[in-house]
């Protein structure tokens, strides 16, 4: 099977197309999580549960041999991002960290 830029460029396009579902159906969920804190009196950010997400996603980032510091610095503007929605909808919580 020959290789193309035409073909690659395809394969990009329906990752990419895959990651914005994916991120869509994440910011789904994380809005009912954001609902649930503040219905419960939560603070919108979980400090223990991101170290946690952090380091399991970073082992899964060196067993795909992907760049674990690229994968932080990608879920840490998730997580940031997450908290950000949270607090601008009112829902409980302290401030983002940066």
């Amino acid at each position: 099977m020959a290789e193309s830029l035409e073909g690659f460029r395809k394969s990009i396009d329906n990752i990419d197309a895959a990651l914005v579902h994916l991120l869509a159906e994440r910011f789904k969920i994380t809005q009912k999580v954001g609902a649930f804190k503040a219905a419960q009196g939560l603070p919108a950010a979980d400090p223990a549960r991101e170290a946690e997400q952090i380091a399991r996603l970073r082992r899964l980032a060196q067993e795909a041999e992907l760049d674990p510091d690229f994968t932080e610095s990608f879920l840490r503007f998730i997580i940031d991002e997450v908290i950000r929605h949270h607090l601008r909808h009112g829902e409980a919580g302290v401030a983002p960290r940066r």
